[in-house]
C-alpha cells in the first residue's frame, strides 16, 4: 500500500496507528513507574528500622503470653459489653443508658489490661535479646542502637494495637447487635485514646528493658511497675494525705500539690484525658472528692506524652551507654 500524506499522519513510527503508538508510550510510562515503586519498596524493606519492626511484630504475635493476654482482654471486654453494666452515678445524666454501658465496657478492660498488655509485650524487648545473644548479632548488622530502640517501640506498639482492636471489635459487634443505640464517635475517640495510653506503657516497658541486664530482672521489674502504677501510687498519695491533712480531708479540701502528685500517675492522667474528649465519662468516673484545685483535663495528654518521651529517651540513653557482652 502506498503511503500517502494522510496515511502517514495516521501511522506511528513502526507503521501502527497513532492511537496504538500513544498506548505503547502510556504502557511504557506505567511500567517505569511500577519499577520505581518496586525499587523504593525494596529499599524500605532493606532499611534497618523497617527490618527490626517486621521481625519484632512476627516474634511478638507468636508469643504465647501475648496470645493469652489478648484473649483474656477480649473475653473481659466482651463480658462487660454483654451484661451492659452501668456503674452508680454520682451526678444526674442525660446520656442514653446504652452509651454509658458502652463506655463502661471499654473502660473496665482498659484500666487493668492495657497497662498489663503494654508492659507484657515490651519488658523483654531488649533484655530478652541481650540474654539470648541475638542483640549482638542485630548490632553487627547495619543497625544502630537508635534503630533497635525505635524499631522495638514501633513494632511492639503495632502488636498492642492488634490486641486493642480485637477486644474493642468484639465490644462494637455486641453493641451493634444488642444495644438500643451505638455512639460511634465516642467509640472511635475512646479506641484512639486507648491506643495512645497503651503506647505509653510500651515506651515505659522498653525504657525499663533497656536498663536491665537479664530477662528475669526485666520480668520482675515489669511486675513491680504494673502494681506500682495500679496500686502503689494511690497508696503513696493516701499516706501523704494522711500525714499532711489527715485521712479525712478538711472542709478546705485536699492540697493542690497532692492533687498534682496523683494526676502524674499515667492511670490518673488517662482519666483526665478521657474526660477532655468524652465529657460523658465525667458521669461514670467522677466521684465526690473534697478538693480546692483540679488540673485542667487537657493536662492528661501532656502528662501521658511526657511519660512516653521521657521513657524512650531514658531507654535510648541507657542503651547507648551499655556494654553489650
Amino acid at each position: 500500500m502506498a503511503v500517502t500524506p494522510d496515511t502517514r499522519n495516521r501511522l506511528g513510527p513502526l507503521g501502527g496507528t497513532a492511537h496504538e503508538s500513544a498506548q505503547q508510550t502510556h504502557n511504557a510510562r506505567g511500567l517505569r513507574a511500577l519499577n520505581i515503586y518496586h525499587a523504593v519498596w525494596l529499599n524500605i524493606r532493606q532499611m534497618p528500622l523497617a527490618a527490626i519492626v517486621r521481625k519484632d511484630v512476627r516474634d511478638s504475635i507468636r508469643s504465647g503470653s501475648f496470645i493469652a493476654t489478648t484473649l483474656l482482654f477480649v473475653l473481659v471486654a466482651g463480658f462487660w459489653a454483654v451484661i451492659q453494666h452501668v456503674p452508680p452515678m454520682y451526678s444526674d445524666t442525660t446520656a442514653p443508658t446504652s452509651t454509658l454501658a458502652l463506655l463502661n465496657s471499654m473502660g473496665q478492660p482498659m484500666a487493668f489490661f492495657v497497662p498489663l498488655l503494654g508492659l507484657a509485650i515490651s519488658y523483654g524487648a531488649i533484655a530478652r535479646e541481650r540474654d539470648s545473644g541475638t542483640l549482638r548479632l542485630a548490632l553487627s548488622l547495619p543497625n544502630s542502637r537508635s534503630d533497635v530502640v525505635l524499631g522495638k517501640f514501633v513494632g511492639r506498639t503495632a502488636v498492642l494495637s492488634i490486641a486493642i482492636l480485637s477486644g474493642y471489635a468484639v465490644v462494637a459487634g455486641i453493641a451493634l447487635l444488642t444495644y438500643e443505640s451505638f455512639a460511634a464517635v465516642k467509640f472511635i475517640l475512646y479506641t484512639l485514646l486507648t491506643g495512645f495510653y497503651g503506647t505509653v506503657y510500651v515506651a515505659i516497658g522498653i525504657g525499663f528493658s533497656s536498663a536491665m541486664k537479664s530477662q528475669q530482672r526485666a520480668l520482675g521489674g515489669a511486675v513491680g511497675l504494673y502494681f506500682f502504677f495500679q496500686l502503689g501510687w494511690d497508696l503513696v498519695t493516701a499516706i501523704l494525705q494522711t500525714v499532711t491533712v489527715g485521712y479525712i480531708p478538711p472542709e478546705s479540701g485536699v492540697p493542690p500539690w497532692l492533687i498534682v502528685v496523683d494526676a502524674l500517675n499515667p492511670t490518673s492522667a488517662v482519666g483526665y484525658a478521657t474526660r477532655a474528649i468524652i465529657p460523658t465519662f465525667d458521669e461514670i468516673m467522677s466521684y465526690p472528692v473534697s478538693a480546692s484545685f483540679y488540673p485542667p483535663k487537657w493536662a492528661g495528654f501532656a502528662i501521658l506524652t511526657a511519660w512516653l518521651v521521657l521513657s524512650l529517651g531514658y531507654g535510648h540513653r541507657r542503651f547507648q551507654l551499655t556494654d553489650i557482652q
